[in-house]
């Protein structure tokens, strides 16, 4: 089992893509997950709106997948399955690769700033310990 975190940005997408070749070579089943952000307390008041707009990116990213998938069933195929859940990008991750006794995360390297000074969700996976991660640039 390979989980990949996906979130809609380039690097996981790559990541996307580097898992489910290593999915192929290693005869193992994909999991591609988008954890869904909860609300913090500056937008509990938007709620409903975030949580539709979360939904969406989830069905979004999903039809992604089913449409790469029908580009590339001739040259190869992986099986593979899409989960969400909602939270935090690494508990929802940590929480997955355990539930699913992940042999290896794959996770795209982050794209934002901030996420040099207090670590981003792949430093976090790596310094658990707890799986093997690869982060794709």
């Amino acid at each position: 089992m390979i989980l990949a975190g996906l979130d809609g940005s380039d690097s996981s997408w790559r990541a996307t893509a580097y898992a489910a070749g290593l999915a192929r070579r290693q005869n193992a089943t994909l999991a591609i997950a988008y954890i869904q952000p909860v609300l913090g307390a500056a937008t509990a008041l938007a709620g409903a709106a975030v949580e539709e707009t979360t939904r969406e990116i989830a069905e979004e990213l999903l039809t992604a997948l089913r449409e790469a998938e029908h580009r590339l069933r001739d040259v190869w195929q992986v099986d593979w399955r899409f989960l969400t859940v909602r939270g935090d990008p690494y508990t929802g991750l940590a929480r997955l690769a355990d539930e699913l006794r992940a042999d290896g995360v794959v996770v795209g390297a982050s794209e934002q700033a901030g996420h040099r000074v207090i670590g981003s969700v792949a430093v976090r996976l790596v310094k658990a310990g707890r799986w093997p991660v690869t982060v794709v640039p």
